[in-house]
């Protein structure tokens, strides 16, 4: 059986996903007061079809709003997946979006996610 495993890389500003200890995904992050901005989610191809994207993001969110973190999704996947799911307690500030650009760097607070 495959033991997956989602830790908190503070020195590489990242959580890692694990299969077998070995390292498959990663979602990128980067810390500012009170909030944690996601900024890149990346899983091996050799990894890929497993779900294990979906799972590195669950447990990504769900450990950065037990932390009291607010979530900046400015990752794409991270978006998508915070459209679709529901993180308890999870304070999300959605990037306001450039008619040119997409989404900017700013943050605007929209409450939390039940």
């Amino acid at each position: 059986m495959t033991d997956i495993t989602v830790t908190r890389n503070d020195d590489e500003s990242r959580y890692e996903i694990r299969s077998d200890d070995v390292l498959a995904g990663f979602a990128e992050f980067d810390l500012r007061p009170g909030s944690i901005r996601f900024i890149h989610t990346e899983v091996d191809p050799a990894f890929q079809g497993q779900g294990l994207a979906g799972k590195l993001a669950s447990a990504a969110l769900t450990d950065a709003a037990g932390r009291g973190e607010a979530i900046v999704p400015l990752c794409p996947y991270i978006a998508k997946y915070l459209e679709t799911h529901e993180i308890a307690g999870a304070e999300i500030r959605w990037p306001r979006a450039s008619p040119s650009h997409g989404a900017s760097t700013g943050e605007e607070p929209t409450g939390r996610a039940e």
